[in-house]
């Protein structure tokens, strides 16, 4: 679907070693500010359990997971807004992207330089995300002063959009991210259109040696997960095996990076659906709400346009029945139309006019 996660954060507060160990790739990550200039892009698989069991039951050949994408955006410093250390350009690569994972420093390394000469996770939090609130407030102002012109000639969608602009302009102003503020159906369209920084939602990584932590996030304004980034790197260093291995003496049931993943695809507001068979088990992504033909389209764009019905079972319901036919069998295999809203897990069958 191409949706993606921007990874912000002052410098070196392990950023570029969060996304190295996401991907699996090489990129630099330096012990000084600004190592990272231009964005990296990685494509990341979402961890599914529920794929292998399929998987099992369909005597599949191969298992083809979905993906989000992460973005490694450089550190973004105080005074970032008026261009300081490469503001704007960061600025705007944030702007690209749909989501924010801000990353927090919370460990103390003497070998490890903090900009700002201190530990202090929620100062830091403070520095980004007022940069962010300041970049909005630019961008509100110059288009309220446009707007305005219009919404004196009595144009009811200019008159409409200035309402919008003065309340996230307040909400800023308040020193609050505009993702705060609730909108109606029809103004968020419009809201989104605008393009802030502070609509996108957002997930807090705090980076600490100390996974116990405990951040309130509704104070953060956004969903915290607590890693520590150099033993998640150590993990990920390891074979899927030894993974496990490793996890389980540690006494959890999955890898931080893992939650974090998933944490990441629900931010974006996606969900699943899988189909499934000889050939292949797949996940296939779509927005949250979605109906069967635009999940049919997501297989090929031709299905949306040919699509006539899809069969569907709860994926529950297929790991109890065993196989599809047992699921028709049990009358757990439903018959759905064009209105149907597909739900995550669901295995999925379409029928379409090629």
């Amino acid at each position: 679907m191409g949706l993606s996660i921007g990874i912000v954060g002052l410098p070196n507060v392990g950023k570029s070693t969060l996304f190295n160990t996401l991907t699996k790739s090489k990129i630099e990550a330096s012990n000084y500010p600004f190592c990272t200039i231009d964005p990296n892009v990685g494509v990341v698989k979402v961890p599914d359990e529920r794929l292998n069991k399929l998987s099992q039951i369909s005597s599949s050949e191969k298992v083809i997971p979905t993906t989000i994408e992460f973005v490694d955006i450089a550190g973004l410093v105080k005074g970032a807004h008026e261009g300081e250390g490469l503001g704007n350009k960061f600025l705007a690569n944030i702007r690209e992207c749909d989501a924010i994972c801000e990353v927090v420093r919370n460990f103390e390394d003497d070998n490890i330089i903090h900009v700002e000469g201190k530990i202090d996770p929620e100062g830091d939090r403070e520095t980004i995300n007022m940069e962010l609130i300041f970049a909005d407030m630019q961008t509100v102002e110059k288009m309220l002063a446009k707007i305005t012109k219009e919404a004196r000639g009595n144009n009811k969608e200019a008159i409409k959009q200035k309402e919008i602009l003065e309340k996230i302009k307040v909400r800023l102003e308040a020193g609050q991210a505009a993702r705060t503020l609730d909108f109606s159906e029809e103004d968020a369209l419009l809201v989104k259109k605008l393009n802030l920084l502070t609509t996108k939602p957002i997930i807090y990584v705090l980076n600490s040696a100390d996974t116990s932590k405990k951040v309130n996030s509704e104070v953060w304004d956004g969903e915290v997960v607590v890693l520590n980034i150099k033993l998640e790197e150590e993990i990920a260093s390891l074979s899927e095996e030894e993974q496990q291995e490793y996890i389980q003496e540690l006494g959890l049931d999955e890898s931080g990076l893992t939650k974090l993943i998933k944490a990441s695809y629900k931010l974006l507001g996606l969900i699943t659906f899988i189909t499934t068979g000889k050939i292949e088990t797949r996940a296939w992504t779509v927005l949250q709400g979605a109906k069967a033909p635009q999940a049919a389209a997501v297989i090929h764009t031709d299905f949306e346009k040919g699509f006539i019905r899809a069969e569907v079972i709860k994926y529950e319901d297929f790991i109890t029945c065993g196989s599809e036919a047992e699921a028709r069998n049990r009358g757990l295999l439903r018959t759905e139309g064009k209105d149907y809203i597909v739900q995550d897990g669901d295995v999925c069958h379409f029928l379409v006019n090629k």
